[in-house]
């Protein structure tokens, strides 16, 4: 009967990601398909682990080779169509695979050739990078879907007619051969940055995600999350919140995410009394929250690590506290929201056992093989490598956890696979900010975003937080952050340095790359397209829409910090000293705490519409790192507290008086 249940489980997880994850939407083949399939993606990851280990090749053939593999498994794995059969391969699609493999390899073996005569290309490279060009759209609208190619197309009509272009946008245009040879034969388009991140340090913590899933780690989080959250006010959704977080470290997809954690916690919030609405949207906004959390964050992280030159690891500690104040907003919200209509917590047999529990903390030593790495200054490759060495090690402790030669295999295979998409997305954002570096996009949006905004800072901010928000409608958080910090992140730049800022520091680059960075994984949430809220109503059955809004409300410090941290970067903790550190930590915790009651509407007992107000603008002012604004923040925070407790005093006089009656 549990076996059954568990196939329904999973049958129902698989109908829902195929429904809003584009990349779940595969073919499943039998016979000699099936292990063409499994060998190609095993052999991309052995590719990937030996470049790793050995060293990666000449940066062109590291990029096209990684491409290569990942265009011929897309035509082998995703239809045409969305209702396309699933377990047929039409002959166009082989075509198109060896295409592909034709395509990627030529770089390979006219390698010597394309460097010596770079700049004067013949007939037979123009064909093959206009292939190139056709395959990377082709495939990008399958994996990851259909908006980034409209965006790309865009660009690339844009390089050839920019000469009818009205205002700053008008350039001379480029020629079709020009624009060809720029997008394959150069460094700066399909085989620019983006891909080269998704070829080293992407792929391989996909890898050691798929790893570390073999263990048994993801039912692993949820039953840590039961004993540490399980039996408190709100259990269930405090549950989901911890697991999730912990989850973002083996899942780079939000909605992937959701499936996994929402399939377990939404039934639970459900069954203690949280509305349908409610449960999806704690499910919705934790797992986003996931690609914020430290230490392995979104694939998205990593590309800005290469983007601004600074440390990964740096950016997963500037991320550290905005992240706390991001779980912390959540989970004050379900706390208060169980306190508001009375919920309870889980009841101990529905509780793990303790000791089982604590017996399992050996399989989290991977993930702090990994902290450690990145603490000394290891680099990233190096970091994922003993990692993933370190998940087959540590699995072998016990039985149950022990990766057997077949699980490796699996992994392999299932790590190429989650690539794919990132792949698709990076080649694909790569034309685009191909499309920037040949017409001087870049800096000509800047400057006319910062006409549009008058040279307002706030609003500047405002226009890139709405076009990341309309970007990630379609477009994965890969693609939509190479595209806004290619374009309005030197707007945001170009804004703090003229306000006082002597030149491009440290914090000014993560302020603005982390705003872009930000507001492109909360589109997963935000109406009216908001896929991670979608997946969770397909669990919880409630309302899109209110899910989506629901969701929204919960990750409201995400619309809110990324504001504080461009004008206040203290937050991220650079170059400041413990005690201030300390005292941005504490205060911001308790604002959030302010914001959280605002919006939820009680804190000791239901707030009148004056006291959220107060409580919401005390909570900002204590966000936000100054001394001054603190001050006024805890004195309006403060007003609240007493007003509050004043009336839980008043109700508790009159029920013991009703009593004594």
């Amino acid at each position: 009967m549990k076996e059954k249940l568990t196939k329904e489980a999973e049958a129902q997880q698989q109908e829902l990601l195929t429904k809003y994850d584009k990349e779940s939407n595969f073919r499943n083949f039998t016979g000699i398909l099936k292990w063409i399939i499994k060998g190609g993606a095993i052999s991309f990851s052995c590719f990937q682990l030996y470049t790793a280990i050995f060293g990666t090749l000449a940066s062109q053939l590291q990029r096209s080779v990684h491409l290569t593999f990942a265009l011929a498994l897309i035509f082998l794995l995703y239809p045409l169509t969305k209702n396309a059969k699933k377990n047929q391969l039409p002959i166009y699609d082989g075509i198109l695979s060896v295409i592909s493999i034709v395509v990627g390899l030529y770089w390979t073996f006219e390698y010597s050739n394309l460097v010596q005569r770079a700049g004067m290309y013949n007939s037979i490279d123009l064909v093959i990078g206009g292939l190139a060009i056709l395959l990377v759209l082709e495939a990008a609208r399958r994996v990851v879907g259909l908006p980034i190619v409209i965006i790309a197309v865009t660009f690339l009509l844009y390089s050839l007619y920019g000469s009818y272009m009205p205002g700053f946008l008008e350039h001379r245009g480029v020629s079709l051969e020009r624009l060809i040879s720029h997008m394959y034969f150069t460094l700066d388009g399909i085989l620019g940055t983006p891909l080269a991140v998704s070829a080293t340090f992407i792929f391989l913590f996909l890898l050691f995600g798929a790893f570390l899933v073999k263990t048994g780690v993801g039912q692993y989080f949820n039953d840590l999350a039961l004993l540490i959250a399980g039996k408190q006010v709100g259990g269930p959704a405090k549950v989901a919140v911890f697991s999730s977080a912990l989850q973002g470290t083996i899942s780079g997809s939000s909605v992937a995410n959701v499936v996994t954690s929402g399939s377990f916690t939404i039934p639970m919030m459900k069954k203690t009394g949280y509305s349908k609405e409610f449960a999806g949207g704690v499910e919705a906004a934790a797992s986003t929250g996931g690609q914020l959390m430290p230490p392995i964050m979104g694939a998205a992280a990593f590309l800005m690590a290469e983007f601004t030159g600074i440390s990964y690891w740096q950016i997963a500690k500037a991320a550290a506290v905005p992240a706390i104040l991001y779980f912390t907003g959540i989970w004050i919200m379900v706390h208060l929201e169980a306190k508001r209509i009375g919920l309870r917590g889980l009841t101990n047999e529905e509780i793990p056992n303790k000791k089982d529990v604590l017996k399992k903390l050996y399989l989290l030593l991977p993930i702090f093989v990994i902290i450690g790495l990145l603490m000394t200054g290891s680099s990233p490759i190096k970091a994922a490598l003993f990692g993933i060495l370190s998940v087959i090690i540590v699995g072998a402790i016990r039985k149950e956890t022990r990766l057997s030669i077949k699980d490796i295999f699996e992994a392999l295979e299932n790590g190429a696979r989650t690539a794919l998409g990132v792949a698709a997305a990076t080649a694909c954002a790569g034309m685009i900010v191909g499309v920037v570096t040949l017409t001087g996009l870049g800096l000509k949006f800047a400057n006319g975003l910062i006409d549009l905004s008058n040279g307002i800072l706030l609003l500047t901010l405002f226009f890139t937080m709405v076009a990341s928000i309309i970007l990630g409608m379609g477009s994965p958080t890969t693609a939509n952050y190479i595209i806004t910090s290619t374009m309005a992140a030197p707007a945001i730049i170009l804004l703090l340095t003229d306000s006082g800022a002597t030149e491009i520091t440290t914090s000014i680059l993560l302020s603005a790359h982390m705003f872009a960075f930000y507001f492109g994984i909360v589109a997963d949430i935000t109406p009216p397209v908001a896929l991670a809220a979608f997946a969770a109503c397909g669990i919880s059955r409630g309302k899109p829409i209110k899910t989506g809004f629901e969701a929204s409300k919960l990750a409201i410090a995400a619309f809110l910090i990324p504001y504080i941290f461009v004008l206040s970067p203290d937050l991220f903790l650079i170059d400041t000293t413990f005690v201030k550190g300390t005292i941005v930590i504490m205060t911001s915790l308790i604002g959030m705490i302010a914001i959280g009651s605002a919006v939820t509407g009680y804190l000791l007992r239901h707030m009148s519409v004056i006291e959220r107000l107060i409580g919401g603008i005390g909570g900002l002012l204590l966000i936000y790192p100054d001394g001054h604004t603190d001050l006024i923040g805890a004195g309006l925070i403060a007003l609240v507290a007493v007003l509050q407790i004043l009336k839980f005093k008043k109700d508790r006089d009159i029920q013991n008086v009703t009593s004594l009656s």
